[in-house]
């Protein structure tokens, strides 16, 4: 279950405790509060889902790979404060920080222009190699974006014509850095990535992105 299916998810507010052990939920439309331990039963936080969304909820983990929306490129997406600025400009109610909810990459990359990122994958097929950090990664596409960003991450209202405008302002400004030839339509923001080795290793903020053989 994700948002692009259950909005109500929306109205879900969670906060982890310093060890990521604990997760606490409040249903915003509610107020109903509550506490798990993500290593306990999950059958209590399953039920409590279920009142919540008013619909049957079970609760799974996988420790080899989570559940991915894109298998291939399971790792973080990677996006700059730049784009984000530059894509909230596009309408005259939002601002980088909601749009920055919106978008929700895993990666911000500062002191760089606007889609900067879209250096960081080329023609289908290729990957292309970068450091962050301790960090190798291999960027694989432009990110396809879903139905979520059109809606405040808040209150889950609509943004009219959301995806459309995005698209259009995108084939406008495409920069010429940028593969074309992956964009089969024009509704992609961020880039898609898969880390080959990571465990044991650290980024941090601050750490700068290297392009290998840059």
């Amino acid at each position: 279950m994700n948002g692009k299916v259950e909005p109500r998810l929306h109205g879900l507010r969670v906060r982890y405790d310093h060890a990521l052990r604990v997760a606490t939920i409040t249903d915003a439309a509610s107020g109903e509060r509550a506490a798990f331990e993500l290593d306990g039963d999950p059958a209590e936080l399953a039920a409590w889902l279920s009142r919540a969304l008013e619909r049957p909820v079970s609760v799974r983990r996988d420790d080899a790979g989570g559940f991915p929306d894109d298998e291939e490129a399971p790792g973080p997406t990677v996006i700059s404060t730049a784009t984000l600025e530059e894509v909230a400009s596009w309408f005259p109610d939002l601002d980088a920080e909601s749009m920055r909810r919106r978008l929700r990459a895993n990666i911000e990359l500062d002191g760089v222009p606007a889609f900067w990122e879209d250096r960081l994958y080329g023609a289908a097929g290729t990957v292309v190699p970068f450091h962050v950090g301790e960090v190798r990664f291999e960027g694989t596409n432009p990110c396809q974006r879903c139905v979520v960003p059109s809606r405040d991450p808040l209150t889950a209202e609509v943004t009219p014509a959301f995806s459309k405008h995005v698209a259009e302002q995108r084939a406008a400004t495409l920069p010429d850095w940028a593969e074309r030839s992956r964009f089969n339509h024009f509704y992609r923001l961020a880039v898609n990535t898969r880390v080959p080795q990571a465990a044991g290793r650290t980024i941090r903020t601050g750490d700068r992105v290297v392009l290998e053989g840059s």
